[in-house]
């Protein structure tokens, strides 16, 4: 599942105990599964990647295995399976703010 976190940053969370690793490959690090994710004590691998506005595709790569975010804004058929797809739209803090006026 992925979420937006406070700070701008996209986080990635993929449960799977039982994996002794897990990466994370998408159209943008050009679908290298060189991005390692840090597990938790519950089981759940965690990435945080900051992403500009736009769609992405991705998907988690554990022990070798590629698998697909079924939680994700939606999923689609690619070369080599059902990529998830994650929509990063502009969020509210990063709108244009007013100026200020120095009296």
């Amino acid at each position: 599942m992925t979420a937006l976190g406070k700070d701008g940053r996209v986080e990635f969370r993929f449960y799977r105990p039982e994996a002794s690793e897990a990466r994370l490959a998408g159209d943008f690090n050009g679908w290298g599964h060189d991005w390692p994710m840090q597990r938790d004590a519950q089981g759940w691998w965690v990435a945080k990647v900051a992403l500009e506005p736009g769609e992405y595709r991705f998907r988690y790569v554990a022990d070798g295995t590629w698998y697909t975010d079924f939680a994700s804004n939606g999923v689609e058929a690619g070369k080599f399976g059902m990529n998830s797809v994650l929509v990063v739209r502009k969020s509210s803090a990063a709108r244009a703010r007013p100026k200020l006026r120095v009296a």
